[in-house]
């Protein structure tokens, strides 16, 4: 496939990721709290999903590694919202098994093509670590939000999902330099800038 065809997914995906983001920094600026509007997780969902692609497209590990495991996670903040419930029954099939069978495609003989995943070339074995690690603490945001939000019955942004978003986007920028990859790059400048702002937000809101 033409690179231009898949960094356009790429760029697709953060810029749906950086409108849930910039939606809800606005959504909070107003109310003047950290809110999570059902815009956010809706297109975190589509983002997210887009991203696997490109990451499946690149022979990204870290990156497919990081967008299974917020996937569902997304989809259950919008049904502890309500909304996931209010979508056809057809757009809810689609979205719930379409990554599994995208694994199911990435099958080459029945066999994952371990040799792109673990020994690409273009990313060397130390890189590809940090990459996984870096995924897994921004992923970690995601869980400890879900557990929070699983506790109080309600979808929500605790103080402890941003810190672990800057965290995570600092280090996913840094596999980013090192990887040359300008989508992970352009997506995590906005993000840790909108993150920052968010913990600011939650210190005033304590003041």
């Amino acid at each position: 496939m033409s690179s231009w065809i898949i960094y356009s997914i790429g760029f697709l995906a953060q810029i749906l990721f950086s409108s849930r983001l910039i939606i809800q920094w606005l959504t909070s600026e107003k109310q003047k709290q950290v809110t999570t509007p059902t815009l956010f997780w809706s297109l975190s969902l589509i983002a997210s999903f887009l991203l696997f692609i490109y990451g499946y497209l690149r022979n990204d590990f870290a990156i497919m590694f990081g967008q299974a495991l917020t996937y569902f996670i997304y989809i259950r903040n919008l049904q502890l919202q309500n909304q996931w419930q209010r979508l056809p029954k057809l757009i809810q099939l689609f979205l719930f098994f379409m990554p599994i069978l995208i694994v199911i495609f990435y099958y080459n003989n029945n066999v994952i093509d371990v040799e792109l995943l673990f020994k690409n070339e273009a990313i060397p074995f130390w890189l590809l670590v940090l990459g996984i690690v870096s995924q897994i603490v921004f992923t970690l945001r995601f869980v400890y939000q879900w557990i929070y939000s699983e506790r109080r019955k309600e979808s929500a942004l605790p103080l402890g999902f941003w810190i672990l978003s800057l965290v995570g986007s600092i280090m996913i920028l840094t596999y980013a330099i090192f990887r040359k990859d300008p989508v992970l790059f352009v997506g995590h400048i906005l993000g840790t800038i909108i993150y920052i702002r968010n913990l600011v937000l939650i210190q005033k809101v304590r003041d």
